[in-house]
């Protein structure tokens, strides 16, 4: 009998993609044999009222070079985890903690996990040193 992968799936913009990104997918890869990443395209991000600095395309590029990703799949709703769940067959569903328990509700169709944070690691900090040293 073959034995079925374990699927692992997370989400995110992924933007400006640093060290914090990288240690995410490597500690998230540890959960299972594939890890599967739903990837915000820039209409949902401005539909959440954000703007990345780098393209949905060139993002999705940048984390299928990551060898810790299998596959990126675009996000185009909040909706969508429920339903990618199932077409996935996941097994486990992982978030950095900044969203600790979000995402509870998923428990019933996987387990979900909520791993810390890079430390002095953020998007939201580099685009901030950016505007900071162009001034």
């Amino acid at each position: 009998m073959e034995s079925k992968d374990k699927v692992v799936l997370t989400y995110g913009t992924f933007d400006m993609f640093h060290v914090g990104h990288v240690r995410l997918l490597e500690r998230l890869s540890y959960f299972g044999d594939r890890l599967i990443v739903g990837l915000s395209t820039d209409d949902f991000n401005a539909r959440k009222g954000k703007k990345a600095v780098i393209s949905y395309e060139d993002r999705a590029s940048i984390l299928r070079s990551c060898r810790f990703v299998e596959e990126v799949v675009p996000e185009k709703c909040w909706s969508q985890k429920v339903l990618d769940i199932r077409r996935f067959n996941v097994d486990v569903f992982g978030m950095g903690d900044d969203w600790q328990g979000e995402f509870d509700s998923l428990k019933s169709l996987c387990q979900v996990v909520y791993l810390p944070r890079t430390i002095d690691v953020s998007t939201t900090e580099i685009r901030a040193n950016v505007l900071r040293h162009s001034a």
